[in-house]
């Protein structure tokens, strides 16, 4: 694996030096104008980028340019503060995922493992928690005209639960299904709106829906 690390913090620097394989080659890039560079001319897998407390919401918007710059690239952000307003802000727009700064070894095998899969990584109950303050009305319905002709009835109901920020098992409980089921009319769901996750679903919900 190839990695892009954009990071000035000489003592996160070294952790993520200690927890990442030695197969994993490593190349670090100090500021913004440096990162696009050798993203520009490298074939990187992933690109890390640590948010340090300095000028913290001008570094949210470089990673938000760095996703729109290169849109397949895998990038994780690393905010050293913890900001729901943030995490949202790069989620949303496409950011594979963030974690701690310090975080474990172990813990970033599973991460990498998620973002390899497809999947946004936030923590299960973070991405809930981002959802549901995103869902702004307590009752929606999707405008048929913003592209989910293709989804049956039932996966209308489930999406649109979703974007009420819905947990699968309130779902299951609401349409009197199990929660298996829910995961599957989810997977059919994403396939169709092409969408990755749970996250994105109830965005897109929640920008074509009529409110009643």
């Amino acid at each position: 694996m190839k990695l892009l690390c954009w990071n000035t913090n000489e003592s996160v620097w070294n952790h993520w030096t200690t927890i990442l394989d030695s197969s994993v080659e490593q190349i670090r890039a100090t500021d913004f104008e440096q990162t696009v560079n050798q993203l520009s001319k490298g074939n990187f897998d992933y690109c890390f980028v640590y948010l340090g407390d300095e000028d913290f919401s001008e570094k949210v918007e470089d990673v938000v340019a760095l996703r729109e710059k290169f849109t397949n690239l895998k990038l994780v952000a690393f905010p050293n503060r913890r900001s729901q307003a943030a995490a949202l802000r790069m989620l949303s727009m496409g950011v594979n995922g963030q974690c701690s700064p310090f975080i474990g070894k172990e813990q970033l095998k599973l991460v990498l493992s998620v973002i390899d899969s497809g999947e946004i990584w936030g923590g299960k109950d973070f991405i809930q928690q981002l959802i549901q303050q995103t869902a702004t009305v307590s009752n929606v319905t999707i405008n048929t005209s913003s592209g989910f002709e293709e989804l049956s009835e039932r996966e209308k109901t489930v999406a649109e639960y979703i974007g009420q920020g819905f947990s699968n098992k309130r779902i299951a409980t609401e349409m009197e299904i199990t929660e298996r089921t829910v995961k599957a009319h989810l997977t059919a769901i994403y396939q169709k709106l092409n969408v990755k996750d749970r996250l994105s679903l109830a965005l897109l919900i929640q920008r074509g829906v009529v409110t009643h």
